[in-house]
């Protein structure tokens, strides 16, 4: 199935953490953090449309891994695969 994100939204594969402290104890997944998320860039919108009539260019491209909001983005399953679906806004820095 391909998907194509509307507007200024942006589809994103989440990235799995280590389950695993420095001192090698393994943390199960009922320890929530509260960290922010990371993860990779499936697809992007064309860009939000300006009140000028104008698009706005997106800053983020597919293949950038990315860090956004803890809570901004709504998580979506699809054909039994968890994926990000958030707004550019949400998204804080790309890595590099």
């Amino acid at each position: 199935m391909k998907l194509k994100p509307l507007g200024d939204h942006v589809l994103i594969k989440p990235l799995q953490e280590d389950k695993m402290t420095k001192s090698g104890i393994v943390l199960p997944d009922t320890a929530e953090k509260d960290e922010l998320e990371q993860g990779e860039v499936l697809a992007v919108g064309p860009g939000k449309i300006l009140e000028n009539g104008n698009r706005a260019t997106m800053s983020v491209k597919v293949g950038h891994k990315v860090i956004l909001k803890k809570y901004g983005p709504d998580k979506v399953k699809i054909e039994g695969t968890e994926y990000l679906v958030a707004e550019e806004s949400d998204i804080i820095a790309i890595v590099e």
